[in-house]
């Protein structure tokens, strides 16, 4: 591992302001990706109508942004750990106001979709985040601020399926993209004058063949659960498209692994800390998605079967669980500081799968979901918070962008096939042309099941490591095996 330049590298003349200034311009990019991350899920029929287009068609509003957020994502943080984490962040922040903008005056699906696709890039918003906070702020306050950045993608998800319902009611769907183009605007400005440049830096240069490769597993793979909703998951070109996407991904993998200059260090990922870690984001995710996006179409069918009402109050029902994840996430930080993140984890997990557990039992009445839409808030806010800062304490300073990255690329891949399996289950189960509640009680046992399998990999998670956050500081330390050996001693 090459020695890291611990002294500052660009932009000397950028002063240091107060972290909690810091912290509030990253939260306010942080949330504002999430936000635009959902907002178009109760759009989807909306736009279908005004456009003229198919539903196949118009599900690659969401297709295209998760293709090139998970390609993105860990690009970007390999990038912002090279080349300086504020330089990238403030890259990252105009990509996702050009995809923002031209999404506002599109009037083509296919324009929109590629405005789709920018803004997805900008998943790297995330990971430079963290970077910023981790080699900018005080020891004592990384952990509060890492779990607060850490729920604002749940938060902001949930918050803008909540005021997606309100814009489609009173406004057209062009303004789903002219509203959250005001922050986007402020939070680039703002960084530019206030966010200081990270003095950590790795030198090297992108392997562009494993970015390839990588790219494009992921894309096949994320393609073939999109569209089984149409084809079907055992049908020959779903099978197809995952086998292919699988098989770039192990290449992948073997090209990393022989690479002088990885990409992603599959040392990194060998690490008990980050496979554990990487594993729990995935099932979160899977069971976050499995019926975040199912509970506005339950409250909005016929009563007997939902609830009747507008998409607006059906929008309101995830409001309990955005607020909770908010209020949760201001002290998620402390409470891991003092008694560490794999507690947070655990606890959180076991506190989605009682709400997992009662919706799945009991959602015949809205107060039903209002208490599921609580707990889960509440469970999310410590799990997820607890995830940024697991990665952060088991990577090196230098590989801190990559690994929240890939951390992140995990929980969007895990989302998205929850999200598909949990859709297909609901479709499955028809009376009348209509969901039935077996399709909805099945998708929320599924959710319930892998929060479950996220409560068990957690306790596989290592406890508090003293020696690893000791090795943070040692000048010259050799990488990730220095890590390793720290592990296994704190381990044991």
């Amino acid at each position: 591992m090459t020695t890291v330049p611990r002294e500052p590298m660009s932009r000397d003349h950028v002063p240091r302001v107060a972290p909690n200034l810091t912290l509030a311009v990253l939260a306010l990019a942080a949330l504002t990706y999430a936000v635009l991350s959902s907002l178009v899920v109760p759009a989807l029929t909306t736009i279908q109508h005004d456009l003229h287009a198919s539903e196949t068609g118009v599900t690659w509003l969401l297709t295209a942004f998760l293709l090139t957020a998970s390609a993105g994502t860990s690009i970007l943080g390999r990038l912002g750990d090279m080349y300086g984490k504020e330089r990238l962040f403030l890259v990252t922040l105009v990509l996702l106001a050009t995809g923002t903008l031209l999404a506002a005056l599109s009037n083509s699906l296919g324009l929109l979709i590629a405005a789709r696709a920018i803004q997805g890039v900008s998943g790297g918003v995330f990971p430079l985040a963290v970077g910023i906070v981790r080699d900018e702020f005080p020891r004592q306050k990384v952990a509060a601020s890492i779990g607060l950045l850490s729920a604002t993608l749940g938060v902001g998800g949930g918050f803008g399926i909540v005021m997606a319902g309100v814009i489609v009611a009173h406004l057209n769907w062009h303004w789903l993209f002219w509203i959250p183009l005001i922050p986007v605007i402020v939070a680039a400005l703002l960084t530019w004058r206030l966010v200081p440049e990270s003095p950590i830096r790795v030198p090297g240069t992108i392997n562009w063949i494993a970015a390839l490769l990588m790219t494009g597993g992921l894309s096949l793979v994320l393609i073939a659960i999109s569209e089984t909703t149409a084809w079907g998951w055992g049908s020959p070109k779903t099978l197809a498209l995952l086998g292919a996407g699988l098989a770039l991904c192990a290449l992948w993998v073997i090209v990393e692994l022989r690479s002088r200059v990885p990409l992603i260090d599959m040392a990194m990922m060998r690490v008990r800390g980050v496979w554990t870690t990487n594993a729990a984001a995935f099932l979160i995710g899977g069971a976050m998605y499995a019926t975040w996006v199912l509970f506005p179409q339950l409250a909005q069918l016929p009563r007997g079967i939902g609830y009747g009402v507008s998409v607006i109050t059906a929008g309101l029902y995830l409001l309990p669980a955005a607020a909770a994840m908010f209020l949760v996430s201001l002290f998620a930080g402390r409470v891991a500081s003092r008694y560490g993140s794999k507690p947070a984890l655990t606890t959180g997990s076991a506190i989605t799968c009682l709400a997992f557990l009662e919706i799945t039992i009991w959602h015949v009445h809205p107060y039903q979901m209002i208490v599921c839409s609580s707990l889960m808030g509440t469970g999310l806010g410590f799990a997820i918070a607890a995830l940024g800062n697991l990665i952060v304490g088991a990577v090196p300073p230098e590989q801190t962008g990559v690994a929240t990255g890939m951390n992140t690329v995990m929980r969007t891949l895990g989302g998205a096939i929850g999200a598909q399996i949990g859709a297909t289950l609901v479709a499955n189960n028809l009376t009348h042309g209509l969901p039935n509640r077996s399709g909805f009680a099945q998708s929320f046992a599924l959710a319930t099941g892998l929060i479950t399998l996220a409560l068990l990999v957690g306790l596989l998670v290592p406890g508090r490591r003293p020696a690893v956050l000791v090795a943070h500081e040692i000048e010259g330390a050799p990488g990730v095996l220095a890590f390793e050996s720290a592990e296994r001693t704190a381990s044991a």
